[in-house]
């Protein structure tokens, strides 16, 4: 348990029964399945880009560009220096999004504009949400085109299936198939090196491309062309937020010795065997990855290669649903619907409304851009900008969070802010060959998300300005009591110490009041945690009647009933069956005036609407939920 009641995963990952090696073939698997796939068109893309004149010297030149970028933004900057900046044991844009605001909290100017980077940093997310699946599984498909070029009009419809089939089955869950993902990815860095060494030993020479003077020779004598193929070159780094947006399952050591021992070496090995193969044959410049491979082993990689971008693409989808709860705590989204998939693990959920969006949006990504190569073209802007705003975040939180000295700060980040830099700048190049896309996905839910945020605040305004102050009610009220009834009432309540409306339709219909009645607010916190012994706020109001507050991180899964037993033996005992929650279901009418702009209001309106139910979200017994409407203008 952190200080302050805020449970730290990393501590329990700690204190489990789980060796560092299961963590770690665990991490493997979950953690690196994107940045493992890669290698099926990174090289592939550097040298099909036309940009890069086919001679040995540019061989060494990209390959030694590969490895430095692999060493200094993933080594480095990821497993080095951002993995240490964990938000009690959870990493992640969120994550960081959340330190970082609390380190400038005295600061609210700079703390607004760093919510905005990063709250826009999570939209992308889900471009490159979309983009990964599709580049991937249809990349791993494409291997059939080199058995066969027959096989070419049967890969996007195999593509396709193979998308729905994964998206069909998560509201199953990943419990059953995660015990595989390990091993699998293993065979998969297994193959990797296997291939790579078959080709190395014919070009040992190869290996001197890892001396960082070729990259700079090539970036010397090449400044514009290095430039252009910065773009395809990021391909060989995509997935590396993943590694720190994981970070809470596994914790800081097996995440790094599983780069460090397996991941690394395995990319590494196998890209120089693709250099050592266009050395000899340059004509494998095609589909480097699969001509690696003897003729009898062709179909058996095909299979693997797409066991291995499902895998990837199954990390992300998860990841998408962690990030969406997330950030509906946060309050930038509506409730959606959220289904638990495990009984043992509360961080394993089904989102129906993401996982069918989010398959939408890849089918119209795979059918419009039509092969890997083209997605090549719309992948990469979306991953770059969130790497350029976790560098932003990471300087904030290490000069404010950390207090390191200022020129310590600017060391430590403005290196990784001009590397990345230059790959964000380069990639802007791609923005009419496919780079919108992925941006449209994200300006699209950055949109939505704003809009809910502002919504939410006027909405707000509204009830505390029509609100009435809920002591001096209670004692107007207790003048001349209502008849009370047997039971609890609990009421809900967004503004602590107002009266809700729930209670003044009651009061107003039903003429009666509860035994005990509480007020109850649930707040959620820029923390991913907080701890049971901080779980509840109780203040009595006299008259039987309390005010509760209960604290939630944002990962945590809100749970009102569970919170409420921490009350027994406090003056107020709750019996299950005879309590009843009261909620206002709030209707939002846009009106013309202030406020957002009237196509936003409407969108908010809409929102509002659409929300899942409160009580679902809140885990209230069905059976005893009452709600009660009312319009409010904004």
């Amino acid at each position: 348990m952190e200080p302050g009641g805020f449970c730290a995963p990393g501590d329990l990952v700690s204190a489990s029964k789980s060796s560092l090696a299961a963590l770690t073939l665990g991490a493997i698997g979950v953690v690196y399945g994107d940045i493992g796939t890669s290698v099926l068109y990174a090289m592939k893309e550097v040298f099909g880009s036309g940009h890069v004149p086919f001679t040995p010297d540019n061989v060494y030149g990209i390959l030694s560009i590969f490895f430095w970028t692999l060493t200094v933004i993933v080594s480095i900057k990821y497993v080095v220096l951002v993995l240490r900046a964990d938000n009690h044991g959870e990493g992640g844009l969120v994550a960081m999004l959340a330190l970082a605001s609390q380190s400038v909290k005295h600061r609210p100017e700079l703390r607004r504009v760093l919510l905005i980077i990063g709250i826009f940093g999570t939209c992308l997310f889900y471009g490159d949400g979309v983009i990964t699946p599709a580049i991937s599984v249809l990349s791993a498909v494409e291997g059939l085109e080199v058995i066969s070029p027959a096989f070419k009009r049967y890969v996007i419809p195999i593509t396709l299936v193979i998308l729905f089939g994964l998206f069909a089955v998560q509201k199953r869950g990943t419990t059953g198939i995660g015990k595989f993902f390990g091993p699998i990815t293993v065979v998969w860095f297994a193959v990797l090196a296997v291939l790579g060494v078959s080709h190395i030993v014919d070009h040992p020479e190869i290996l001197w491309a890892i001396s960082p003077h070729y990259a700079l020779g090539f970036m010397w004598n090449n400044p514009g062309t290095t430039f252009i193929i910065l773009g395809a070159v990021v391909l060989c780094v995509t997935g590396a937020e993943a590694l720190y947006a994981d970070l809470g399952h596994f914790g800081k050591k097996p995440v790094r010795l599983a780069w460090f021992s397996v991941v690394m070496p395995a990319l590494v090995i196998n890209y120089f065997g693709q250099g050592a193969l266009l050395l000899a044959n340059p004509a494998a410049v095609k589909n480097p990855f699969f001509m690696m491979a003897p003729d009898w082993a062709l179909l058996p990689l095909v299979g693997l290669a797409t066991m291995a971008t499902v895998i990837a693409s199954q990390a992300l989808i998860s990841g998408a649903f962690s990030v969406t709860k997330q950030v509906i705590q946060l309050g930038y989204l509506p409730r959606l619907q959220i289904e638990h998939t495990s009984v043992k693990d509360t961080g394993q959920i089904y989102m129906p409304f993401v996982n069918w969006g989010l398959f939408v949006a890849i089918v119209l990504a795979v059918v419009m851009f039509k092969s890997s190569s083209n997605l090549a073209a719309a992948y990469g802007i979306a991953v770059c900008t969130d790497m350029l705003i976790t560098t932003i975040l990471t300087f904030y939180v290490i000069r404010h969070g950390w207090k390191y000295p200022l020129w310590l700060c600017i060391a430590a980040t403005g290196f990784f802010f001009i590397v990345d830099f230059a790959f964000w700048a380069s990639n802007l190049l791609k923005l009419f060959d496919g780079g919108w896309f992925p941006l449209a996905i994200g300006g699209a839910v950055f949109t939505l998300m704003m809009t809910w945020k502002d919504g939410r605040r006027l909405l707000n305004d509204k009830l505390r300005a029509d609100a009435l102050d809920l002591p001096s009610f209670l004692e107007a009220v207790f003048v001349s009591p209502p008849a009370r009834v047997e039971g609890t009432a609990v009421f809900l309540t967004s503004e602590m110490g107002t009266v809700p409306n729930a209670l003044l339709h009651n009061l107003k219909h039903n003429k009666v009041l509860h035994t005990s009645n509480l007020f109850v607010t649930v707040k959620n916190h820029e923390v991913p945690w907080i701890g049971l012994d901080k779980r509840l706020q109780i203040d009595s109001l006299g008259h039987d009647c309390w005010q509760v507050v209960i604290h939630y991180g944002f990962k945590n899964d809100p749970d009102v009933p569970k919170a409420l037993e921490q009350i027994k033996g406090r003056g107020c005992d709750l019996e299950p069956m005879s309590t009843s929650y009261f909620l206002s279901r709030d209707t939002v009418v846009p009106t013309l005036g202030e406020g957002m702009a009237p196509w936003r209001e409407k969108l908010f309106a809409q929102m509002h609407h659409n929300a899942s139910a409160a009580a679902d979200f809140l885990n209230l017994p069905n059976n005893s939920v009452v709600e009660l409407g009312s319009k409010i203008e904004i």
